[in-house]
């Protein structure tokens, strides 16, 4: 199975680069940090969806809470047939609903994304509505760093312990590049677990988010614990993973990729190990 994740992680990569190229205003840089959480999440069958119907009322409820960085999931939705694959070729034209910032229209969102800072409230009421119905499903949400800047992301904090909301788990892509600088210059997120320890939340971390076994195994035993208090995984990744001058970019998250660049990067990444 691990290989099999590579693989596809190494596919998403690819794809997500084309639709970059033809389609240079989506934000590539943070579109690449989260490739394996997305694949570990579904390749690894942790979570519990339906491509038939993306609404199926037994389905896990993923909420992508950094919706402009998350690109890379349109190929693996494709690729499991949520929608036709044709629609890549048509991101963020006239007539696709593939945009450059994600909305439920698309078959395996939960939520609109524009406004960064929402999806953990919301994921707090689908928990506690979960909860109150005795219902088994996870919730889970994914943020980037430089997201939790927004207090918003603070109150459902504090909510979710409160509550005991032990059917949710926060994902952090902890890239550290914000839109406009490096995070710590913004507003420094380091310590996270000491933040969230205060909050009452149970606490895990992955030091290479990019490493897919280990990506996979804590999300697979954390997202189906429970004990009483809301999880966050803290993923170590590197915003613009895959395009060198990306990755230690402190404009990472603005900057696009020339078209012939693009084709370069494919090939290393296609004849890479």
């Amino acid at each position: 199975m691990y290989e099999l994740m590579k693989e596809k992680a190494k596919y998403i990569r690819i794809e997500t680069l084309k639709i970059h190229k033809n389609a240079p205003e989506t934000r590539i840089a943070s579109s690449l940090s989260p490739i394996e959480i997305f694949v570990s999440l579904y390749y690894g069958n942790i979570l519990n969806y339906n491509p038939k119907d993306s609404q199926d009322k037994k389905r896990d409820r993923f909420i992508i809470s950094k919706g402009h960085g998350s690109i890379s999931m349109y190929p693996l939705l494709a690729d499991l047939n949520f929608f036709n694959k044709n629609e890549l070729e048509n991101v963020c034209k006239d007539g696709s609903f593939l945009g450059g910032i994600p909305d439920p229209i698309i078959p395996g969102y939960e939520t609109i994304n524009g406004s960064l800072g929402h999806g953990l409230g919301v994921g707090c009421g689908m928990a506690l509505g979960l909860k109150n119905k005795s219902l088994k499903q996870n919730v889970v949400v994914l943020t980037g760093d430089g997201e939790l800047n927004e207090g918003s992301n603070w109150e459902a904090i504090m909510f979710a312990p409160q509550h005991k909301l032990d059917n949710l788990t926060l994902i952090i892509d902890y890239n550290k590049v914000s839109m406009l600088d490096f995070s710590e210059n913004i507003i420094n997120m380091n310590s996270l677990n000491k933040k969230f320890e205060a909050f009452n939340w149970d606490i895990f971390e992955i030091e290479d988010g990019h490493d897919i076994e280990n990506v996979f195994n804590v999300l697979k035993d954390v997202i189906n614990k429970r004990a009483n208090k809301p999880k966050v995984i803290i993923v170590n990744t590197i915003k613009g993973k895959g395009v060198p001058f990306l990755e230690t970019h402190s404009l990472s998250h603005i900057l696009s990729i020339k078209p012939d660049d693009i084709d370069n990067l494919i090939k290393d990444i296609e004849n890479a190990n």
